[in-house]
């Protein structure tokens, strides 16, 4: 009988990825109150897309490669508050509210870690390479 691991660690960071994606994608609707035309909407809409598109293209290759999302989602996490604290906002402050994006990413990669390590566990020894 084949090994698998549990349905809810496979398919939970996924899931909870790709709504992440999908959450990021609705700042980026903002740019309709600008005026901009159709043109400068379309650009507008490309430009503030694009984390969202870097963050959907490793989704894509974490489906199979668990490590590369618990990787990706930890470092989006901490460059989020990097470049929030950065600002003009009391570190403590830009901490605190950086949180609100960066806390999700976190427990999205902690579950793609958690996915990783449990196929590995069940990965017989002479398979691994």
């Amino acid at each position: 009988m084949k090994n698998s691991i549990g349905p809810f660690i496979t398919w939970t960071p996924r899931i909870l990825s790709l709504a992440f994606v999908g959450f990021l994608m609705l700042f980026s609707l903002d740019v309709f109150e600008g005026g901009y035309g159709f043109w400068g909407t379309i650009v507008g809409l490309l430009i503030h897309n694009i984390p969202a598109f870097v963050l959907l293209a490793l989704v894509v290759i974490a489906w199979k490669h668990e490590l590369v999302g618990a990787v990706a989602f930890f470092a989006a996490g901490l460059l989020y508050i990097i470049l929030v604290i950065g600002g003009d906002v009391p570190w403590y402050l830009a901490l605190s509210w950086s949180m609100t994006l960066s806390g999700p990413a976190f427990l999205i990669g902690a579950l793609y870690l958690v996915s990783w390590r449990k196929r590995k566990s069940l990965v017989p020894q002479s398979k691994q390479s």
